[in-house]
């Protein structure tokens, strides 16, 4: 899985390996895809139709073959032998804008930021409107911090109404503006996606540690709790939710949650934090 890792105010992600959480595969080992820019979503007067599996060309056919190999191997860990396979796709069909979104995203776990940006242009050369490839590109941006030119990217994703990964596109556009210190901005974009995926643990997470950071006690206090709450909470969202119970005098509360970071996560740096008192660090 990808192992891209976010700069952030007050502490570091935990999830982003997980599930694509912030980089995308969307689209790539599916059947069908945007042939284009033109036609994406429905068919417009004097533009073509979609491209389906029935009427790609073979030289499409077999570069998807090989490109959802790639992807496999990808999400293996085994990322040489994803390019490898990606390489051999490519030469079966130069104009295959997925597989270059994949070649960005290889590029980036190899932390090759130079081929990772040529490959999302590439990419968006052959499909301007490919939302997945947009986001991708973004959120490179966003970790070379070129915030304006993220916050454009991610925008442009949105706007395509075929998208389904708005939820992720708004908590990346969310973390990146609070990287950039638009803070009111960020929390727009991280409810936005919280309404659209409130079970994403980084959402929640990075949500109510904003808040925190605001001072606004009582909506963070709501955003932590329910991430804690569930089977998803560890050593990072305990110590947050520690440090909200205790800034609203909620001492029962916080001791059970000192009692649980006890339990599960007695080695951690957060119950280290908390033996020393260490609560505005």
């Amino acid at each position: 899985m990808p192992t891209t890792t976010v700069p952030r105010l007050g502490a570091t992600p935990w999830f982003l390996g997980a599930c694509f959480a912030v980089v995308t595969l969307a689209g790539l080992s599916g059947c069908a895809t945007t042939g284009g820019p033109a036609g994406v979503g429905s068919v417009a007067e004097n533009r073509p139709d979609l491209m389906t599996e029935s009427d790609e060309p073979e030289a499409r056919k077999r570069a998807r073959v090989r490109l959802q190999l790639a992807v496999g191997y990808f999400e293996q860990g085994q990322t040489t032998v994803a390019l490898d396979e990606l390489k051999q796709s490519l030469v079966t069909d130069p104009s295959f804008s997925d597989a270059y979104n994949l070649r960005g995203l290889i590029y980036m776990r190899l932390n090759d930021q130079k081929l990772a940006e040529d490959s999302f242009r590439r990419a968006m050369a052959l499909n301007p409107r490919e939302a997945n490839t947009l986001h991708n590109y973004g959120w490179l941006m966003c970790q070379q911090a070129r915030y304006p030119e993220a916050n454009q990217m991610f925008t442009q994703a949105l706007a395509n109404p075929t998208y389904g990964g708005r939820a992720k596109t708004f908590m990346a556009q969310g973390l990146c503006q609070q990287n950039a210190g638009q803070l009111a901005e960020a929390e727009r974009s991280l409810a936005r996606s919280y309404e659209l995926d409130a079970a994403n643990p980084i959402t929640g997470f990075n949500l109510a540690n904003l808040l925190f950071l605001r001072g606004e006690m009582v909506r963070a206090q709501f955003y932590i709790r329910r991430l804690n709450n569930s089977e998803l909470a560890n050593a990072e969202s305990l110590w947050l939710g520690i440090k909200v119970e205790r800034r609203m005098d909620n001492r029962e509360a916080m001791q059970q949650l000192v009692d649980q970071l006890k339990k599960r996560f007695a080695q951690s740096k957060e119950m280290a934090s908390y033996e020393r008192g260490a609560f505005n660090e």
